[in-house]
């Protein structure tokens, strides 16, 4: 048995990140179903297989940015959740670890404290997938439970890390979460599915400020305890 990762598995999970700014450079459809077949080989509770993909391209794709953009800054149309995303109250450790990725992210694009409107014009860039050519959807049914949302979770890592094989870069955004009434008429979304997030997928564009973004991660000795 080899004591050394293999070192292109390692280089694909260490190298993904959420990039948000990308070139216009397409990616052809047998990319992307290689990815997500691929991905599909992900761990699902009794092969439940939870996820389900929209792709979205060109004009479509257009057509669901312009929606969601549109209802970002429209105060008549309600954007909520159907569930919480993260936590009710942000308390300690993941308060500080919240506050630290974003001072450090609005430092980069001189975001001050308090002003909304560069604030906004950045959070809306989120629902034109940062001008990625793909933009993913992906829903689930409303009936499951939390473990098909773990088993969800998986699946979109794979297909991070997969698309790291052909030199793309992802960014999930859980913003699309808000938006299941506004693009809804646009995209064939069953009425029993919400929207688990979205992705962006693309070639990084490496002149972007936005993207010199490195964020800290914690010591193993802090989330890891041996037992013996």
């Amino acid at each position: 048995m080899t004591n050394h990762m293999n070192e292109d598995v390692k280089k694909a999970i260490t190298s993904r990140r959420s990039v948000r700014k990308y070139l216009s450079a397409e990616i052809s459809k047998d990319i992307i179903e290689d990815i997500l077949n691929v991905s599909a080989r992900a761990p699902s509770g009794t092969n439940i297989q939870p996820w389900n993909v929209h792709v979205l391209l060109g004009n479509t794709k257009s057509k669901v940015c312009k929606a969601a953009s549109d209802a970002f800054f429209d105060p008549k149309i309600e954007k909520k959740n159907e569930r919480i995303h993260y936590m009710e109250n942000f308390r300690e450790p993941y308060l500080a670890r919240r506050r630290k990725v974003g001072w450090d992210l609005y430092q980069l694009l001189d975001i001050k404290k308090g002003d909304y409107e560069k604030t906004k014009s950045f959070h809306v860039q989120n629902f034109n997938f940062f001008d990625a050519p793909v933009g993913l959807i992906f829903t689930i049914e409303k009936d499951l439970g939390w473990m098909s949302w773990l088993d969800y979770g998986m699946f979109i890592q794979n297909i991070c890390i997969a698309s790291r094989a052909y030199g793309l870069d992802t960014c999930p955004q859980a913003a699309w979460g808000q938006m299941h009434n506004v693009i809804s008429p646009i995209i064939d979304i069953d009425d029993n599915h919400i929207i688990h997030c979205g992705m962006s997928l693309g070639y990084e564009d490496k002149n972007a400020e936005v993207n010199k973004l490195k964020t800290v991660r914690e010591e193993l000795n802090i989330f890891t305890k041996f037992y013996e």
